[in-house]
């Protein structure tokens, strides 16, 4: 998705302070310390786990272990095999608890029972493990991917885009480097997957995240529309109240882990660690790196409009403040007629801007006083709440309409989102909603996650009045919103300025076109005898080769949640079966029976590179470790420097849906949201994010640059929507008019 843009431009120098035994002191502090972060983060894990009841396992069933060994010795059954009697007699004599036999008796099944249930969690939990990192149920053979393996499957997806020189000289630089100094490299990572609970996820986030310098908006964070063909309420203030209910109450389900995990194909559980930092966290900036600030709660979220900042409590005491509650607190931010303050009004400008820049203003100008408490407000606030006066809602009649809606979610007038939040939820005066993204603490499908639950209670549980109202009486009594205050002088004025005018030449760069694709959806899909992203990937194929006339690298988002803290993995989607089949269509002399082997192939070909992706069999992330420990090391790979440099001028993503089942689609086919996109990767290149959102319908955003005179977003939809019908029109599917 948009992390391929970091990727690329990914670069950074190490330099060690020595070499001992072919060991490098940088490259094994940095080990040494993601190990450390990784257990810091399992010891709290247990303490919470301990504090709920659930880690290393409840109470109560540690009372039931204890109870029944009790039970046995009065029945004269000793189930401990004499265990209970040596712990008795390692006891320590004397006075004090230990003075009756009875006493020193209990106290001895007491610390068995305890042994003995400790030991059962682990055996319990060591079993649960090796059963869930077993993924050969998702191949027919499967087993451990070498490096061997993984250089062969990157020079087997090149090889479509190089011809025989290129190819040639790429598989020297493999050899070399499978040869020379792959070997060392990997030592290291050996060793950090020994010592660290994820061997990649700590290093991507913090290299290909954190340490980026360019603007977040529209570079790094993505966007994610509401739903797009009903409307529950026309009233802004009523939507946002029953909206920010249901996401505290999300965000309560959360705390209290009460939410079922998402399950991979309906069979194992994915990990859930991405969605701890959905709340309360901020991206604050600094002038090498930037640092994720997480609160274990806030009771406040602060509130944008007309140039006013605002600070709204979301509880009254220990009560959270019901929907109607809500909607009058809103509703008196926006009968509030009082003026922005000098410099305040564009502030968020700085969000979107350099990062150097703003850790740099940060520091000069916010650093004490009241510039200090109001940014402390905001930074430590539950998420951020945009409100807009315009509107924006998807008109099936009017096209152009999704896509002025995907551009004010994705970077609004680039001051009126705080870009550093979580996420930005974003309200129209129309009552329709969206949300803005930050990207390094979690991967896109965590956020719809808490999407469809929102968009479910919001609908199907807490519901309107007929005038579009919430329902109850509020309590008028309730203080109002706070106005943040602000001194913000002529300097920093003039950064907020300088940066603003950054993100607005950025925002006026991009050109995104948003388009429902009706003809068909999933439901015919599956008549190809192929899975829908697949079919997607070759139609996204074939449709680039006629806009540009040529392959280019393509990367497609592939989540990696079966491992403990996995994030995600690319799928290499352009091979050379896809190539194949593609020129193929192209040249239009081979018969429909050889274009459908040809298309076959192809898509069992993606799948099954889709499926060693979620294992943890892709090349991507392996590499860019490599990558990393040979900067640590000071190590010089052309290979390696050649992969990472490679750009990706087609990004895919397909969006999740349904992961929460709120509610039965069939009855209400109209309660689709249409997904969401992300700003173009290269700069000569396309982002596509689509949504196969049910049956009949597919939901596409097209993301490229204005001042690229090869790409051009509308004319790639177009080619997509042509490519589609014609893979339908291969297999004889039947289908509508576009």
């Amino acid at each position: 998705m948009a992390e391929a843009h970091q990727a690329v431009a990914f670069q950074f120098t190490v330099t060690p302070e020595g070499v001992d035994f072919r060991l490098s002191r940088e490259a094994l502090k940095h080990v040494y310390l993601s190990g450390i972060n990784s257990w810091k983060k399992r010891l709290i894990r247990i303490k919470n786990g301990i504090l709920r009841g659930v880690y290393p396992g409840s109470p109560t069933s540690w009372l039931v272990v204890v109870m029944a060994t009790v039970g046995s010795s009065f029945c004269n059954v000793d189930v401990s095999l004499g265990l209970v009697g040596c712990i008795q007699r390692c006891l320590p004599q004397g006075c004090g608890p230990y003075q009756t036999p009875q006493t020193r008796a209990l106290l001895s099944m007491a610390i068995f029972s305890t042994g003995v249930w400790v030991t059962g969690i682990f055996f319990f939990r060591q079993t649960l493990k090796l059963l869930l990192s077993y993924h050969g149920w998702m191949f027919e053979m499967h087993g451990k991917t070498s490096n061997l393996t993984r250089i062969w499957a990157y020079l087997e997806s090149v090889r479509p885009l190089l011809d025989d020189e290129e190819y040639y000289r790429m598989e020297m630089l493999a050899k070399e480097f499978q040869n020379k100094t792959a070997p060392r490299l990997q030592k290291y990572l050996v060793l950090k997957s020994w010592w660290a609970s994820n061997y990649v996820s700590d290093w991507w986030e913090e290299y290909i995240y954190l340490r980026g310098r360019s603007p977040l908006m529209v570079n790094s964070n993505y966007y994610v529309m509401d739903l797009v063909l009903i409307k529950n309420t026309d009233v802004q203030a009523a939507r946002l109240g029953n909206t920010i209910h249901a996401m505290i109450m999300y965000r309560r389900k959360l705390d209290r882990e009460e939410i079922k995990p998402v399950m991979a194909l309906g069979i194992v559980p994915m990990c859930s660690y991405q969605m701890e930092r959905m709340f309360n966290t901020t991206r604050v900036p600094g002038k090498e790196t930037d640092v994720l600030q997480h609160l274990s709660d806030s009771r406040h979220v602060a509130v944008y409009h007309k140039g006013r900042f605002f600070k709204l409590w979301l509880y009254e005491g220990s009560r959270l403040l019901k929907p109607q509650d809500l909607e009058m607190q809103f509703q008196r931010i926006l009968d509030d007629p009082s003026p922005p303050q000098p410099g305040e009004e564009k502030l968020a400008a700085l969000t979107a801007g350099g990062r150097v820049e703003w850790a740099q203003a940060r520091q000069a100008f916010f650093s004490s006083g009241k510039n200090k408490a109001a940014l402390e407000a905001i930074e430590r606030a539950a998420f951020f709440v945009a409100l807009d006066e315009e509107s924006y809602r998807y008109d099936p009649e009017d096209e152009a309409s999704l896509s002025l809606y995907g551009k004010a979610l994705l970077h609004g007038n680039c001051y009126n989102r705080w870009f550093d939040k979580s996420f930005t939820l974003i309200s129209f005066k129309n009552g329709q909603l969206g949300l803005n993204a930050e990207h390094a603490w979690a991967d896109a499908p965590i956020i719809g996650h808490l999407w469809e639950f929102v968009l479910g209670t919001d609908s199907f549980h807490l519901g309107y009045t007929e005038t579009g109202h919430c329902l109850g009486k509020p309590n008028p009594a309730l203080p109002p919103p706070t106005r943040l205050q602000w001194d913000i002088p002529k300097q920093c004025q003039a950064v907020i300025e300088s940066s603003y005018q950054v993100a607005k030449a950025l925002a006026d760069d991009v050109e995104l076109y948003c388009f429902q694709f009706l003809p068909f959806g999933k439901g015919l899909i599956k008549k190809c005898r192929t899975s829908p992203d697949a079919f997607v990937q070759i139609a996204l194929q074939l449709a680039h080769f006629r806009d540009r006339g040529k392959f280019c690298l393509t990367y497609e988002a592939s989540m990696t949640r079966m491992f403990r803290e996995g994030r995600t993995e690319t799928v290499r989607s352009c091979t050379s079966e896809s190539t194949a089949f593609v020129q193929a269509m192209v040249e239009k002399s081979h018969a429909k029976a050889d274009l459908r082997d040809l298309f076959q192939k192809a898509a069992k070909k993606h799948q099954n590179m889709y499926r060693l992706a979620m294992t943890g069999a892709g090349i991507d992330r392996h590499l860019f470790c490599l990558y990393l420990v040979s900067k640590y090391l000071g190590v010089s790979s052309p290979f390696l420097a050649e992969v990472l440099s490679e750009p990706w001028r087609l990004s895919t993503s397909q969006i999740p849906q349904s992961q929460i089942r709120m509610f039965d689609p069939e009855q209400h086919p109209s309660h689709l949201g249409a997904g969401g996109g992300f700003g173009p990767v290269a700069d000569d290149g396309y982002g596509v994010s689509y949504m196969i959102a049910g049956e009949n319908t597919i939901f596409f955003h097209i993301s490229s640059k204005f001042s690229s005179s090869e790409t051009n977003a509308q004319r790639f939809g177009n080619h997509i929507r042509q490519a589609l019908l014609d893979l339908a029109d291969l297999f004889q599917v039947p289908k509508t008019d576009s």
